[in-house]
């Protein structure tokens, strides 16, 4: 199979490419050539600016491909992307085109709503935000499919975690917090659920996908298990193999929290759990990772990057997610002195 990776530099992208590779797959990553990276032997390359027609036309015209993988989906950042333009250089010349969206594509007022399917409603922000900007690429891409039959697979990912993980407020941070046993700051009593999946059955799922007929011009929600924040800061503590230091901020403190203190999936705007049938019935999609599994393999990576002892916070210039365990400390000092003024 002659793959183009849209992206690939980092996080999914960077999994995907090497699960192709492995698979012995002629494979060619499209990026902007910034992100420093090393891409397995034999992996070709293409530069261009997603953001910049003429640069795609420059890059692309001519070629063609059993399979695009789209993973550079936060491309709004950057100031926006024409899809018309990308569909028009792809569509005739690709024989599946696979786009990673995102949970973040529904309609965000469904929260608290369980289970979220294919079939409700899509992001109406428009291109300012993530998810606007993930519903109208969507909307482009099936309108697409159902006037030229452009083979396009949409794929809704759940909370993407793992290896090479560049958010740097999710599994790393919570590991290094059981690791040196600090406060795990906790809101809304635990009880926010979402929903978890590790990369590599992403991309497993995504390789899976091509050439699947009953795929095209659809929808999938995959990579999902649903559990409740108590349950994953759980979960985590079990593969560490410590007890969890957990802090329950009462609900009146946060609004005057100001610094993240806690992981974004621990509020109440991620309050979702994806239903995955769809994956399971038309892709016979099984995730070789569950909760636990998928974390045990996480951290040992983890281990290997020798990150038990850092202090200091890890930014990914994208995402700009982090940790201050200074502010942690400091609230969980707070919440203390509440429940003992109580007492």
């Amino acid at each position: 199979m002659r793959a183009l990776v849209l992206g690939g530099s980092v996080f999914v992208g960077r999994r995907l490419v090497a699960a192709l590779s492995r698979a012995g797959h002629d494979v060619t990553v499209l990026n902007r050539g910034r992100t420093p990276t090393q891409l397995p032997q034999g992996v070709s390359t293409l530069t261009a600016d997603r953001t910049n027609a003429d640069s795609m036309r420059g890059a692309m015209s001519g070629t063609t491909w059993d399979a695009v993988f789209d993973v550079s989906g936060f491309v709004m950042a950057a100031g926006g992307s024409d899809i018309a333009a990308l569909l028009d250089l792809v569509d005739g010349n690709v024989g599946h085109y696979v786009y990673v969206s995102s949970i973040m594509a529904y309609d965000q007022t469904l929260l608290g709503t369980f289970p979220w399917t294919e079939d409700m409603p899509t992001n109406p922000e428009g291109p300012r935000s993530y998810g606007g900007f993930k519903a109208l690429a969507e909307r482009a891409m099936l309108d697409r499919f159902a006037t030229t039959g452009f083979p396009v697979t949409i794929v809704r990912p759940a909370a993407i975690y793992g290896p090479d993980n560049n958010i740097f407020d999710m599994e790393t941070p919570l590991f290094i917090r059981l690791v040196q046993r600090r406060p795990i700051l906790v809101p809304h009593g635990g009880l926010v659920a979402a929903s978890y999946g590790h990369v590599d059955d992403l991309c497993e799922t995504m390789i899976q996908i091509v050439g699947c007929e009953a795929a095209r011009g659809e929808i999938f929600n995959v990579t999902a298990q649903g559990v409740t924040v108590q349950r994953y800061v759980e979960t985590l503590a079990e593969v560490v193999g410590t007890e969890p230091i957990v802090v329950e901020v009462p609900d009146h403190m946060l609004a005057n929290i100001a610094t993240p203190v806690f992981g974004h999936l621990f509020g109440a705007a991620h309050h979702a759990v994806l239903a995955t049938d769809k994956a399971h019935r038309l892709l016979g999609d099984a995730p070789r990772f569950d909760l636990r599994s998928g974390h045990e393999d996480t951290y040992a990576w983890f281990l290997q990057q020798g990150w038990a002892n850092q202090v200091e916070p890890l930014v990914d210039p994208m995402w700009r997610a982090t940790w201050n365990f200074e502010a942690e400390a400091d609230i969980a000092a707070r919440v203390a002195s509440f429940a003992g003024s109580l007492t």
